[in-house]
């Protein structure tokens, strides 16, 4: 299967869109696509980027996306580099595009000296965590918590 893996750029915006909700109906979750292309242009293209992004073509056609933060651990006196998304079309999973997206994120993750590289699966998804502990993934079991914004007002 020929494919490219490359950085994603404004006009991806209407296809991580898409893919974000491909995704979190993958998750079993929830996903309004209301105002995030707004969102995600200043997080990945704004004076300050926060969000980093890469966009999967196979055959011209976008085919899965990958973000990635870096954050800084207290526990390890250093950054890590945390994958915030790694989706692929069903289509075009199992055929070495995620083994080579997590090889660009080792090598990105060694020349910014980051002290590991962290992301979350939900536990169904046993495809995903065989395919992370090939990669040297180990899994560490934790309970995730949120708060939605609406419940910020105190």
């Amino acid at each position: 299967m020929n494919y490219i893996i490359r950085d994603c750029r404004e006009t991806d915006l209407p296809d991580v869109i898409t893919l974000c909700a491909h995704h979190a109906e993958f998750e079993k979750a929830t996903y309004d696509p209301e105002g995030k292309a707004d969102q995600l242009k200043e997080a990945l293209f704004g004076t300050n980027p926060v969000l980093h992004g890469w966009i999967v073509e196979v055959e011209n056609k976008v085919a899965g996306y990958a973000t990635f933060t870096f954050n800084y651990s207290t526990w390890n006196a250093g950054y890590f580099l945390y994958m915030d998304c790694l989706y692929l079309e069903p289509e075009v999973r199992s055929s070495g595009i995620g083994a080579e997206i997590m090889k660009r994120l080792k090598k990105i993750a060694k020349e910014k000296n980051c002290v590991n590289i962290q992301w979350q699966t939900p536990v169904f998804n046993e495809r995903a965590i065989k395919f992370y502990k090939r990669e040297g993934g180990v899994g560490k079991e934790k309970v995730r918590f949120f708060i939605e914004q609406r419940g910020f007002l105190i």
